[in-house]
This record gives structure tokens, C-alpha cells and sequence, in this order.
């Protein structure tokens, strides 16, 4: 029998699971290209619930996530995968400095990178950014 550790929730601040799970939403909402308002329309709720639901400020009822999940293209496990695991292991921001891959310009980038139709253009675009990222604008 596997044991799951219970993740503790910082006073004052979102619990953790609501802040990956909310991330979670932004990330595949911005690479199907839909916007905040789109989504709460398709949800029945306003924008400014969707950004509360993805900063992690209000929790996503198993009904409304099942909803976001089907309007999202993704099953419901699709919100808790790459979940941290051990006890606090949110992030130490729930902004997007902390993770890269919640930057709107890395999921846009992404999307406009497999819009690239020609599979070669699309190799030369990585191995472009690779150079440059060796050249110095990287951080490694």
C-alpha cells in the first residue's frame, strides 16, 4: 500500500495543491490559445473567477474541474501531473517567476513553435534558439 505525505497549507497563503492544479489550468488554457474570458464564458463564471481559480485564491470544485478538463481537451489527472511531492512543497511564489513554464511568453512561444509546419523550419527554429541560448543569452 502506497502512502501519500499531506501537503500543509501556509496561513495566509493558497494550499498547495490549488496553486499547481490552478497553474496547471493557465498552462493549457494559454496553449490552446483561449483566453481568461473565454473560458469563463464556456465555464458560466466571469474572467475574474477564472484568474482566482489559477492563482490558486479560490479552489476548483471537482464539478467545475471535470467541466475545465472537457472544455480544456485534457482528463481531470491532467491538473495534477508534475505535482511536487513531500510536505510544503508549493512553490516559494505563486507567480510565475518561480516556474518558466507558467511564463505566458514560454507557453506562446511553444504554441507558435509547432505551428511551424515544415518539420525542418521548425528544426532550425530550435536549433536557432539553442545557439543563442549558448551564445550567452542563456542562463546555464
Amino acid at each position: 500500500m502506497q502512502t501519500h505525505q499531506i501537503m500543509e497549507k501556509i496561513p495566509g497563503r493558497p494550499h498547495p495543491i490549488d496553486i499547481h492544479v490552478g497553474s496547471r489550468v493557465r498552462m493549457r488554457r494559454t496553449l490552446v490559445g483561449m483566453t481568461q474570458d473565454q473560458l469563463g464564458q464556456a465555464l458560466g463564471i466571469t474572467f475574474q473567477q477564472v484568474q482566482k481559480y489559477e492563482r490558486g485564491t479560490n479552489r476548483i470544485s471537482a464539478s467545475r474541474l471535470h467541466d475545465m478538463a472537457c472544455i480544456l481537451g485534457v482528463p481531470v489527472s491532467f491538473f495534477f501531473e508534475e505535482m511536487p511531492v513531500g510536505q510544503n512543497a508549493a512553490p516559494a511564489q505563486a507567480d510565475d517567476d518561480a516556474d518558466p513554464m507558467g511564463k505566458r511568453e514560454t507557453l506562446e512561444l511553444v504554441r507558435a513553435y509547432w505551428r511551424i509546419t515544415d518539420p525542418r523550419l521548425r528544426r532550425q527554429v530550435y536549433d536557432l534558439a539553442r545557439v543563442l541560448a549558448d551564445a550567452g543569452g542563456g542562463k546555464e
